[in-house]
């Protein structure tokens, strides 16, 4: 059985929220858990149109963390010039092809796809956009 799983990108709080999917059940729309403390009550706050929802892949990198939508991920390629090089990847969901897949953000913007055994999820757009930024 395939595990679906949802994370939302608060731009107003600037942070990740929780999915509350029972809310999602009840045709209220979609909700988010929010912790006011330690050991205070959670409350369900129902996301904005500011809010980006992503979508778990499926799938974990080399360490066993799960890989999202919009999640950084550092992996090795190769090309004509360089043998082995270290590059990073915007995950996303390629409706082309019916698959999660990244694009290469060090000047190529291609398609690199995940793989699992080699990638490294190291941050993600919202937090970690940086990342992205080819040197010159």
């Amino acid at each position: 059985m395939r595990e679906i799983k949802f994370r939302v990108w608060s731009n107003d709080l600037m942070e990740y929220r929780r999915l509350n999917d029972i809310n999602t059940n009840r045709g209220l729309g979609m909700g988010f858990e929010v912790v006011n403390g330690i050991g205070s009550k959670t409350t369900t706050v129902y996301h904005s149109v500011n809010d980006v929802v992503e979508q778990y892949t499926g799938l974990k990198d080399k360490n066993g963390k799960s890989i999202y939508e919009g999640d950084i991920i550092k992996y090795y390629g190769s090309n004509k010039r360089v043998k082995v090089k270290t590059t990073y990847g915007i995950v996303f969901y390629d409706s082309e092809h019916g698959c999660f897949n990244s694009r290469i953000q060090n000047g190529e913007h291609n398609k690199g796809g995940i793989n699992p055994g080699d990638d490294l999820v190291v941050g993600n757009i919202h937090e970690n956009a940086d990342l992205l930024e080819v040197p010159e």
